[in-house]
């Protein structure tokens, strides 16, 4: 009898540490996903032709769905354009915050996400050649995938990239590690026997 009962409060113990456990492995789980979303959210820099959802809290008039132009600008109501090229989500949100306290809301609180980033093209011996839309955490081998792999010409063992914003195409070997970001323009180029 004294055995069963130890026997039982053991199991208790046993699954309460099991449950506790489990918990904890969640709550780090989420708290290191959020942080990687958040540094992901600031490092990205806006450019043109990303398309963002602005948000500015109790004022539905001032909120929507927005395009950055060509000039590197949106344009918001009652503000105006706001520069946004080369801002982090963060810096973005500050700039409209001070926009909108500058003589119309007394406490903005800001909110910007990205609905659609620019696209990257890629080009060369892949199937179909072209523009594609971006998707965060993409690799250059993702990339080829997507444009439906190599052609028969293709040299598979290299990759150039021109990032964007710069001119200069830079040699790579093809591997997994070669993230791509929106703007860039992927070339793989022919093989010669």
């Amino acid at each position: 009898m004294v055995f069963r009962a130890a026997l039982k409060a053991f199991q208790g113990l046993l699954g309460f540490a099991l449950l506790s456990a489990a918990l904890f492995a969640g709550v780090a789980t989420a708290a290191s996903a959020q942080t990687a979303e958040e540094s992901r959210a600031l490092v990205y820099k806006l450019g043109t032709g990303d398309r963002v959802r602005v948000i500015v809290f109790n004022e539905e008039d001032l909120s929507g769905e927005f395009e950055v132009d060509s000039t590197g600008s949106l344009a918001l109501p009652l503000i105006g354009n706001v520069s946004a090229r080369g801002l982090t989500l963060r810096e973005f949100e500050t700039s409209i915050a001070d926009a909108l306290r500058d003589g119309y809301l007394k406490d903005p609180r800001v909110s910007v996400e990205v609905l659609n980033f620019r696209p990257f093209y890629i080009i060369g011996e892949v199937e179909n050649g072209g523009e594609y839309d971006f998707v965060p955490e993409m690799t250059v081998l993702n990339a080829v995938a997507l444009a439906g792999g190599y052609t028969y010409r293709a040299d598979d063992r290299r990759v150039f990239v021109t990032k964007a914003g710069t001119n200069s195409e830079v040699e790579h070997r093809m591997d997994t590690a070669i993230k791509v970001l929106p703007g860039d323009i992927i070339r793989v180029p022919e093989r010669f026997f």
